[in-house]
């Protein structure tokens, strides 16, 4: 009974096995099919694994199309650094592909998107600005300049967070000079906003607690001349009476 059970199992192991070899791996068309229809339903994960597996294949026009669509699928999952490393990828693998121009701009948009708020190291956000001015400078017609721009002002807007958030610290401190360094960089801007005006209300006081009078004074007429209304000139007034 043993050995006819046994050679039953073996006969429906090979027709199992002949039924399998019969089956027809999808076509990479037939993925990217499936792949784009995740995409569409916004399934990014389920879509990037189909893509992921065609990116590997020899290289062809799906293969290209796949790595850029791997990207954005990352992109849209909001995992910014793989979608930086698969569309810097994309750049190196298919230069001349149409789809060059969204990944240079894309690139930009991770790295803004990867940076850490003002208080921390703001290298991420350097890269952002030299990211969108490489995509300038290749695509100057490019329907998305104006808006590379605006990316670039609020990246270097971050980088003067940064700048006071370092000056404020130094105050915290008690390192006066170098809190009066970063929060003059700040003022010589020359910009109209809070940032400028604390950094202008900071530094009268430093010139006043190092008596540095000529220099306090500068600081103090500058803050009134931009703020006059703002409670930090009617803080310093009576100081300089």
């Amino acid at each position: 009974m043993k050995y006819y059970l046994s050679l039953l199992s073996l006969i429906l192991l090979l027709l199992a096995g002949a039924c399998s070899r019969n089956v027809k791996e999808p076509t990479a068309e037939q993925k990217l099919a499936s792949a784009d229809a995740f995409f569409a339903k916004k399934k990014y994960a389920k879509a990037a694994q189909l893509y992921d597996d065609i990116s590997f294949e020899r290289k062809s026009a799906a293969t290209a199309y796949a790595t850029v669509r791997l990207a954005d699928s990352y992109f849209a999952m909001n995992k910014f650094v793989d979608a930086r490393l698969k569309y810097q990828q994309f750049i190196d693998g298919f230069p001349d592909h149409q789809r060059i121009p969204d990944a240079y701009f894309r690139i930009g948009e991770c790295f803004l998107d990867e940076s850490l708020n003002p208080q921390y190291d703001q290298y991420e956000t350097a890269a952002s600005i030299d990211a969108f001015r490489n995509f300038i400078d290749r695509y100057p017609l490019d329907s998305r300049y104006p808006q590379a721009l605006d990316y670039i002002n609020k990246a270097q807007y971050k980088l003067i967070q940064k700048k006071y958030q370092n000056g404020y610290i130094y105050y915290k401190m008690k390192d006066y000079s170098a809190a009066l360094m970063y929060f003059e960089e700040v003022t010589d801007l020359g910009n109209i906003d809070d940032l400028d005006k604390m950094s202008l209300y900071y530094s009268a006081l430093l010139h006043l607690h190092q008596k540095n009078l000529e220099r306090a004074e500068t600081a103090y007429q500058r803050l009134v001349s931009r703020y006059p209304d703002s409670k930090e000139a009617a803080k310093l007034k009576r100081k300089f009476r």
